[in-house]
C-alpha cells in the first residue's frame, strides 16, 4: 500500500547550517504521528520543509506524498494535493476578514470558486463542529486574536481546506489548560480515515486529547527513537537527556 507521506534520509539547511540530518518518517492514511524533542532538534525545521518554505533548503533525501515526489512543488501547489500546516505563530492579517481569507484559500485550492451558497453552507457547518460563533468570521485574521483564537482559526483553515495531510507545529504552544482541549476536539472532529495527522510538540500533554498510535523522538536532526503513546509518558517523566547521552556515546 503506497503511504501517505514518506520521507527518506531527508537534509535541510536554514542558511549555512545543516538542520535536517538524513532524517527517515513513514506516515500511513488514518494514523496519528507525535514528534517530540528538545529546542533546535527540527522539529519546526521539518514542518516547514514539508510545506515548502522557501528558507530551508534541501540537501539531500526525498519526500513522497501518495507516491509523488514533492520536494521541487511550491508551497500551494503542496497544499492543492491535500497538505495543510498550522504555524506555531500565526500572523495577523488587518483588515481583512477570516470570511473572505477562507473563501480564497479555499477557491485557491480547489482551483475554481465556490458557489457562495455553497460555501456559506460549508462554512457555518464547519463553525459549528469546531464550536466557532459565527461572529469570529467577520473579525480580521488574527488581529487582536487571543493563542487560543488564533489556534481555533487555524482549525477553521483546516476544516475549511479538508487536507489529506495536517502537521500541526506546536499548535499547543502558549494555551492554558481549557484552549488547548477546545482545540484538540477540534482536531479530533476534523480526523477521518483518509487523513494523516503529525503533532510537533514538546509536551505530552497535548496527546492526552489528541492519541497517537506511534511517538517518535527527534535529537539533532534525526530520529532517535520510535515507540508508542508510552514514549511520551517516558518523556514526560526522563526529558531527553538519556537518549542524548546515548546517542553522544554510540
Amino acid at each position: 500500500m503506497t503511504a501517505l507521506l514518506e520521507i527518506k534520509g531527508l537534509h535541510a539547511n536554514i542558511g549555512d547550517k545543516e538542520i535536517l540530518k538524513g532524517l527517515s518518517l513513514t506516515i500511513q492514511e488514518g494514523q496519528v504521528h507525535a514528534i517530540m524533542g528538545p529546542n533546535g532538534s527540527g522539529k519546526s525545521t521539518l514542518a516547514n520543509v514539508l510545506m515548502g518554505n522557501p528558507h530551508y533548503r534541501v540537501t539531500g533525501g526525498t519526500v513522497l506524498f501518495k507516491g509523488e515526489p514533492i520536494l521541487e512543488l511550491t508551497p500551494d501547489a503542496r497544499a492543492r494535493k491535500g497538505i495543510f500546516l498550522a504555524f506555531q505563530y500565526p500572523v495577523a492579517i488587518p483588515g481583512v476578514t477570516m470570511v473572505n481569507f477562507l473563501r480564497q484559500a479555499v477557491n485557491a485550492k480547489r482551483g475554481v470558486d465556490m458557489p457562495i451558497r455553497e460555501f456559506r453552507e460549508l462554512l457555518f457547518k464547519q463553525m459549528d463542529v469546531l464550536k466557532v460563533d459565527q461572529d469570529f468570521a467577520r473579525r480580521y485574521v488574527n488581529d487582536g486574536f487571543s493563542g487560543g483564537e488564533k489556534k481555533r482559526a487555524e482549525m477553521l483553515q483546516m476544516a475549511m481546506l479538508q487536507p489529506l495531510l495536517a502537521v500541526l507545529d506546536e499548535t499547543d504552544s502558549g494555551l492554558d489548560i481549557d484552549a488547548l482541549r477546545t482545540v484538540a476536539e477540534g482536531v479530533n472532529a476534523l480526523m477521518h480515515p483518509g487523513m494523516g495527522l503529525l503533532l510537533i510538540t514538546h509536551y505530552q500533554r497535548l496527546l492526552n486529547y489528541i492519541k497517537p498510535q506511534f511517538v517518535h523522538v527527534l535529537i539533532d536532526g534525526r530520529i532517535a527513537r520510535s515507540g508508542g503513546p508510552e514514549l511520551a509518558l517516558e518523556l514526560e517523566e526522563s526529558g531527553y537527556d538519556e537518549i542524548e547521552a546515548t546517542l553522544a556515546t554510540a
